[in-house]
C-alpha cells in the first residue's frame, strides 16, 4: 500500500519576509521620529542683544577713574519651552582686568518669549592705564604723545547666561550664551561713543 506522501508547506519563508519588512518599517518610523524631535524639539542657547550703554557718572582724577555702569539688553529664548537661567553673570574688563561684576538673578523665559535686562554698578578708583594692554586683550585706551590719557578709551563688557530648557516638559538640557562687546568711552565727560558685540 502506497502511503500518502505529505510535502512541507513553504509558508515558513514568507512569514520570515514579512516579519522582516515589518521591523525594517518600524526601525524607519523611529529614526524619522527621532530625527523629527531633534529638528523640532533641539534645543538652542538663547539670544543675548545689548541694546544699550551708558555711563552716567563718570570722571578721571589723579590717574584713576570712577563710574557709575548701566547695560540694557534683551534675551530672546528660541526655544518652545522655557528657559530657565541660573549662575550668569555680567563683567567689566578694562585693561584685560575685571573692574567689576554683578550676578544676574535666577529666573525663567517663555518658550519664544523676549525678556528685557538691566543692570547697574559702580566702580570707584580704578586706576587707569597708561599705555595700550600688552597681553593681546581688546581693551585699550588712546595715550597721547605727552604720556598723558587720551581722549577716548575702551571697556568691555561680558554678558554670560547660562540655563537649563526643558524639552516637551521631561528631557533637561544645559545651555549657554555669551555677549562680548567692547564700549569706546570719551574720557572728558564718560559719553559713549560707540560700542560693538
Amino acid at each position: 500500500m502506497n502511503e500518502p506522501h505529505y510535502q512541507r508547506s513553504p509558508r515558513g519563508r514568507p512569514n520570515i519576509a514579512s516579519c522582516i519588512v515589518a521591523t525594517s518599517f518600524l526601525i524607519f518610523l523611529i529614526v524619522s521620529a527621532v530625527a523629527v524631535f531633534f529638528v523640532l524639539f533641539k534645543p538652542k542657547a538663547p539670544q543675548i542683544a545689548v541694546e544699550a550703554v551708558q555711563f552716567p557718572a563718570f570722571s578721571v582724577a589723579n590717574g584713576t577713574f570712577n563710574l557709575t555702569f548701566f547695560q540694557f539688553v534683551s534675551v530672546t529664548n528660541p526655544n518652545r519651552d522655557a528657559f530657565s537661567h541660573f549662575d550668569s553673570s555680567l563683567q567689566l574688563v578694562y585693561s584685560g582686568t575685571q573692574v567689576g561684576v554683578v550676578f544676574i538673578p535666577a529666573g525663567e523665559i517663555g518658550g519664544g518669549r523676549t525678556q528685557h535686562m538691566s543692570a547697574k554698578f559702580d566702580v570707584e578708583e580704578f586706576p587707569l592705564a597708561t599705555a595700550t594692554a600688552e597681553r593681546g586683550v581688546s581693551t585699550a585706551e588712546v595715550v597721547s604723545g605727552d604720556g598723558g590719557v587720551g581722549p577716548t578709551m575702551e571697556i568691555e563688557t561680558r554678558m554670560k547666561l547660562v540655563g537649563r530648557v526643558r524639552v516637551l516638559k521631561v528631557l533637561a538640557h544645559r545651555v549657554e550664551s555669551r555677549a562680548r562687546c567692547g564700549v569706546s568711552i570719551r574720557v572728558s565727560d564718560g559719553s559713549v561713543l560707540g560700542f560693538h558685540c
